[in-house]
Parts: C-alpha cells; sequence; structure tokens
C-alpha cells in the first residue's frame, strides 16, 4: 500500500512522487497534492436552463422551442418531454435519448426545468 494519496482521476493506488508533484503510473495524471481538495470543489458543473434554474444530472427537462435536426425529415417540437438527462461540458451541455430520434445533444437555452 502506498503512503501517497491515491489518483484523483483514476483512484489507482500505487502513485509515486516526482519532484515536488505525485504521478499516477496507470493515467499518468501529475497533480500536486496541495490542491487536491480546491480541485475537487472547482470541477462542480453548473448549468442553467433558459429560466435561470440549475439543471442536474437525472432531471426532466421540456423543449422550449421547435428544434431542426440534421438528417432528420421533423424536427424536435416544442414541449417535448426529455427524461434523465446527463449534464457534459461543451457548447451543447445535455445528453439525452429523444423517444424517435434517439441520443442527441441539447444546448440548455433550448430547454426549461419540468
Amino acid at each position: 500500500m502506498s503512503e501517497f494519496s491515491p489518483c484523483p482521476k483514476c483512484n489507482c493506488e500505487y502513485t509515486y512522487p516526482s519532484d515536488n508533484l505525485l504521478v499516477c503510473p496507470e493515467c499518468f495524471h501529475e497533480w500536486n497534492p496541495e490542491d487536491v481538495e480546491t480541485e475537487a470543489e472547482d470541477t462542480g458543473l453548473k448549468v442553467i436552463d433558459s429560466n435561470g434554474n440549475e439543471l442536474k444530472d437525472g432531471d426532466t427537462v421540456v423543449v422550449i422551442k421547435d428544434l431542426p435536426v440534421k438528417g432528420a425529415p421533423k424536427s424536435i417540437k416544442a414541449g417535448t418531454k426529455v427524461k434523465n438527462i446527463r449534464l457534459t461540458e461543451g457548447d451543447h451541455n445535455i445528453d439525452c435519448k429523444i423517444d424517435g430520434f434517439g441520443a442527441m445533444g441539447l444546448k440548455s437555452e433550448f430547454v426549461r426545468k419540468a
């Protein structure tokens, strides 16, 4: 068992020191052990819907306007309910599955919390 803290990315327990950093031999992540506590607080993803409500993983949202879908013959209609969303980083910050369309990425500005 290692006397150093486990890797914050993959939880590998075989970390080793290199200069003033710790290194993970499995994922090659390097970190300063003193900064781990502040990193955990800063990584919280905050996504806001069109009404200013904070969204969380697993929420149900409603589409507020018709959204055209590339390659599909029809658009997603306003009022479509989307269950069990997953929040991601990037331009389309909601991953979901919509009945009749499949897996899709949505922008939070076009949905409201149900």
